[in-house]
């Protein structure tokens, strides 16, 4: 048991940790088998995801941990915003004047906004809100991301439906 962990130390340290070209860890087949793991069951216990993917417990413990060190995966409970209250969802498209950077950091700030990226298209920055109802959306939208300085222009797409949200793209 002590060398096998010892094995898969030194594997983890050999296989996982190297990065890419552009500074993201580059995963190897066994990360990738975990992650797909714990896509499927966010509580699955390590010694089930062990048992699928070939490694210890405590070695699948380890390569958890340095996954979520290294901000490869976090893992979340995730819920239906109307079952918790939050009756309107809309994604933002924003324009803006100057430094994009610092709009993106402002709208990371706001707890109604669940998602940024800034883009290249029409829109500089895409932003998801998640709100108790309209009047609450119109108050964000008008109130708080319209006033921050270099927000040149916005377009809302209110959600009317929610058809599909995965979060398996990370073993494709």
């Amino acid at each position: 048991m002590h060398s096998e962990l010892v094995a898969s130390r030194s594997a983890d340290q050999r296989d996982s940790s190297r990065e890419s070209r552009n500074g993201t860890p580059q995963l190897d087949a066994v990360s990738l088998a975990i992650i797909q793991q714990l896509q499927e069951d966010g509580r699955r216990p390590y010694a089930a995801i062990g048992k699928a993917v070939g490694l210890s417990e405590a070695a699948v413990r380890q390569r958890v941990q340095k996954l979520l060190d290294q901000g490869v995966m976090q893992i979340v409970a995730v819920t239906d915003p109307l079952t918790v209250g939050f009756r309107r969802q809309a994604m933002v498209g924003i324009n803006v004047e100057g430094d994009v950077e610092s709009i993106a950091d402002a709208l990371t700030g706001m707890s109604e906004v669940e998602y940024v990226v800034m883009t290249a298209g029409s829109f500089d920055i895409l932003a998801e809100i998640v709100c108790e109802d309209d009047d609450h959306l119109l108050d964000v939208i008008n109130k708080r991301i319209r006033a921050l300085p270099g927000v040149r222009s916005t377009e809302s797409f209110v959600y009317l439906k929610l058809k599909k949200q995965t979060y398996m793209w990370g073993t494709r």
